[in-house]
């Protein structure tokens, strides 16, 4: 997005520390762990870690268990703070889920070195009581299925792949994904809860959550291990609705996305490490290059993918363009520089974003002669100017929605927020409360995109 408002820098105080203050640790009263080994090669492991609430609500959990072999070492985890001392795993809940209510589930991970087999453990403590599995009281139904049937947009469509100028399905069925772009997950944290994802993958029918994760202007860079895995949190609550997950590397100031070469290996490495085995998962790595040359962007992509591909060879990767995800229009070129040199991978698609009130009739040319050379996926666009703020235009961007339809290029509106501009779905004070779908909670560019995108999606699947 090209626009940051300074006042955000206060909201992530607010909004990004929270994990530095809540009620105190309260006694679990029954518990269950599911430890799994899903991925393991020579001298590591990966393991998944589910724990369910059996009992009263859990405020501040800390797991506890002891790894049987002493050359297990933890090295990277996610959905928790991890730490080890000996043998001894201890992982404590973070912001987003450090309180479990009666029957809820959480699920961690990490990835371990170890010098033999990766026998599991046997025994887990949640705040200092065992998980053994049951308790005197019988829990509640559960949330969200982990294993969405098959009417969701992931049901449905399973692992998608480009064929040709399109992103396909798993019958090899060209479709389209429209969905919402989160704000920036540092400053409007606080809006991406169950109740939201809810709304947004059930009322508002949402394919789609594209996950926002600037890497300055106070994200990832401040706290790696923090923000991957509040990324990875997110894919999960997609998966549980059935939507797919599109995580953004949101570079933007600065533009040339080779200044985040070293960090974006980090944390692609991590993340597609960590989602290999999902369907519902997107990679956009770099949000919008500027002041880049493309073959500049050209080349980061070349060195980012494979680093993709070595964890997660079948995932779709966009790449952005130049002149903000613009094709290179808004630098006075276009089209023709993607398509005389394209990025040396498969399964790719390239990124375009428009803002309607500013960018029209020549953007839309450039996107309709570019779409029957490249695979195009508009990762965002806004309904208003390209400052985020403005009127809506509501003519502009009926025309652009129509075109892509038209030709199948998936979408994501920026933003799911209740930012203070008029880009944002929601009012200012929404995300404090739990109503994220009546008329009285959505902006005017919300009540639009909401209407839009709750019609019937056409997924072809023969």
């Amino acid at each position: 997005m090209k626009r940051l408002l300074a006042l955000l820098a206060t909201c992530a105080m607010v909004l990004g520390l929270t994990a530095l203050s809540g009620p105190q640790a309260v006694a679990a009263t029954g518990c269950k762990v599911d430890y799994t080994i899903t991925n393991q090669w020579q001298g590591g492991f990966q393991a998944g870690v589910k724990i369910t609430n059996l009992g009263a609500p859990v405020t501040g959990w800390t797991l506890k268990f002891t790894l049987p072999d002493a050359g297990q070492k933890v090295v990277q985890g996610w959905n928790a703070t991890w730490s080890q001392s000996g043998s001894t795993v201890t992982a404590a809940g973070v912001d987003w889920n450090r309180t479990l209510a009666t029957g809820a589930a959480t699920d961690l991970g990490f990835t371990g070195s170890s010098t033999g087999a990766n026998p599991k453990p046997t025994a887990f403590t949640l705040n200092g009581v065992t998980c053994t599995g049951s308790v005197d009281e019988e829990p509640p139904p559960p949330g969200p299925d982990p294993n969405p049937g098959t009417g969701t947009p992931v049901g449905v469509n399973g692992q998608l792949h480009v064929c040709g100028v399109n992103l396909c399905n798993q019958y090899n069925r060209p479709i389209q994904l429209r969905g919402m772009s989160t704000h920036g997950i540092q400053w409007f944290n606080k809006c991406y809860n169950a109740a939201s994802l809810d709304a947004l993958a059930a009322n508002w029918k949402s394919d789609l959550l594209r996950i926002a994760m600037y890497v300055q202007e106070s994200g990832y860079e401040t706290d790696p291990a923090g923000f991957t895995s509040r990324v990875n949190n997110l894919v999960d609550m997609a998966e549980a609705r059935g939507m797919y997950a599109m995580i953004d590397f949101h570079t933007l100031t600065p533009g040339d996305p080779n200044y985040n070469l070293d960090r974006a290996k980090t944390f692609f490495a991590s993340v597609a490490a960590r989602n290999a085995a999902k369907k519902n998962v997107i990679y956009e790595i770099a949000n919008e290059p500027n002041g880049v040359s493309w073959a500049g962007i050209k080349s980061y992509a070349e060195q980012i993918i494979p680093v993709i591909r070595a964890a997660d060879p079948d995932a779709v990767v966009i790449v952005g363009t130049r002149g903000w995800s613009s094709l290179g229009v808004s630098d006075g070129s276009n089209e023709s520089e993607v398509v005389n040199n394209p990025v040396n991978a498969t399964n790719i698609m390239y990124a375009f974003h428009f803002y309607a009130a500013s960018h029209r009739d020549s953007y839309r040319a450039a996107v309709s002669r570019a779409a029957s050379q490249l695979p195009l996926f508009v990762t965002e666009f806004g309904t208003v100017s390209y400052t985020g703020g403005g009127a809506v235009d509501r003519a502009s961007t009926t025309a652009w929605l129509d075109l892509l339809d038209q030709l199948k290029i998936g979408y994501a509106n920026w933003t799911y927020s209740d930012a203070n501009e008029g880009s944002a779905a929601f009012k200012p004070g929404t995300c404090n409360g739990s109503d994220y779908s009546s008329s009285g909670v959505l902006t005017e560019s919300g009540a639009l995109l909401k209407n839009r995108m709750s019609t019937p999606d056409n997924f072809p699947t023969s």
